[in-house]
């Protein structure tokens, strides 16, 4: 069982990959709706894995990434994108996040994301 923070600025997003997670027996430790939020909860939190929305208002995905990275080089990073979004994922993944999982969610992708980046 993993902690997991949720980033996404929206709420249905946020609470279908919760149901995902949950499901999984995996513990939802926070949700932040921006990246400076995700930063911020990252810190405070520590969880050990993040899912983070590559597209959000105040902070990108992108930029949260490398802030995170900065403060904790081991942070374990899930993109999720929507479709036609590769050059910023790829953007991330040279950034530091390890996987990228796409919208709308597949339970079994995010699952094999969640389970590759514990190990």
């Amino acid at each position: 069982m993993a902690g997991i923070l949720i980033v996404d600025d929206a709420k249905f997003m946020r609470m279908t990959l919760a149901n995902i997670l949950k499901k999984a027996n995996h513990e939802v430790v926070g949700e932040a709706e921006n990246g400076r939020e995700a930063v911020e909860l990252y810190i405070e939190l520590k969880p050990d894995v993040v899912t983070l929305d590559i597209t959000m208002p105040v902070m990108s995905g992108l930029e949260a990434v490398r802030e995170i990275k900065r403060h904790d080089p081991h942070a374990k990073i899930i993109m999720c994108s929507a479709m036609g979004q590769q050059k910023m994922v790829v953007e991330a993944i040279e950034a530091g996040a390890l996987d990228f999982i796409e919208k709308p969610f597949d339970e079994s992708r995010v699952m094999e994301a969640i389970q590759r980046v514990l190990q």
